[in-house]
C-alpha cells in the first residue's frame, strides 16, 4: 500500500463540514456538544467472563442501532510511534485485513502520516500519527468480530485491537468509539440522529456524566 499525497482529503473535509474543529482523538465525549457516553462494563463485576458478555453485549447493540447494513461509513485508526522507527519502515496496518470481508474493499484503505494528534496534550513532539481510513459499507465490515477485539484492548483475550478505532457513519453523520472495555462515545451533528439511543440504552448512560447528556436530550 503506497502512501498517496493528499490521502485522506476526503475525511478531512467530511469532519470539517459535519464535525467542524473536533480532533479524531479520545475522548469525544468531552470535546464536542451533541454526544452521549455508554458504560459498557460493570465495575462491580468480578467475574471476567460475564463482565464481558456485557461489554460485547452493549457495544454491539449500541453499534446495531445506530448503523443499518447499507450505511456508508468512514473506518479510521490512528497508530502512534516514534517518528524515527517509521522512516525505517511503513506497514500496512493488518487490522483491516482481518475484519474486511473482501479484499477488493482493501484497495480503498489509505494512509496518512500526520503529526501526533496527542503532543498538545502531553507535550510530546518525537512521535507521529499514522492514520488510516477505510470508506465502505457497513456490509462489507466483520464489525462484530472487530467491535469484540477493540473491547479486548486491555483485558488478556484474544485477539485484541490496540488501537483507536473510529467508525464514523457518514449516511447518518454519526462518530461511534469505544475507548475500552469501560465504555464508549457516541456523537452526531445534531441530536435527532441519536436521540433513540438516549431513549433505549438511557439505563447504560455513564452516570457521571449523566447530567449533561440529560441537559442535550430533554
Amino acid at each position: 500500500m503506497k502512501e498517496k499525497r493528499g490521502a485522506n482529503m476526503f475525511l478531512n473535509d467530511y469532519m470539517s463540514e459535519k464535525f467542524p474543529n473536533l480532533k479524531l482523538r479520545p475522548p469525544l465525549f468531552y470535546n464536542w456538544d451533541t454526544g452521549i457516553r455508554f458504560e459498557l462494563g460493570n465495575p462491580d463485576d468480578n467475574d471476567e467472563v460475564s463482565y464481558m458478555k456485557s461489554v460485547y453485549n452493549r457495544s454491539l447493540s449500541i453499534f446495531k442501532s445506530l448503523h443499518s447494513v447499507d450505511d456508508e461509513i468512514i473506518i479510521v485508526a490512528n497508530v502512534h510511534h516514534a517518528g524515527e522507527q517509521n522512516l525505517l519502515k511503513r506497514r500496512k496496518l493488518k487490522i483491516f485485513n482481518h475484519y474486511i470481508k473482501s479484499k477488493n474493499v482493501l484497495y480503498r484503505l489509505q494512509h496518512r502520516v500526520i503529526p501526533y494528534v496527542f503532543e498538545d496534550v502531553y507535550d510530546i513532539y518525537d512521535f507521529e500519527t499514522h492514520r488510516y481510513t477505510l470508506q465502505c459499507n457497513v456490509s462489507e465490515v466483520k464489525y462484530i468480530n472487530m467491535i469484540k477485539a477493540i473491547c479486548n484492548h486491555d483485558m488478556d483475550i484474544k485477539p485484541k485491537i490496540f488501537h483507536d478505532v473510529f467508525f464514523i457513519n457518514k449516511t447518518k453523520n454519526t462518530i461511534f468509539h469505544i475507548y475500552d472495555d469501560r465504555g464508549c462515545d457516541v456523537l452526531s451533528s445534531d441530536k435527532e440522529s441519536i436521540g433513540h439511543l438516549y431513549k433505549n440504552y438511557n439505563d447504560w448512560i455513564l452516570d457521571y456524566d449523566r447530567n449533561t447528556i440529560d441537559k442535550t436530550f430533554q
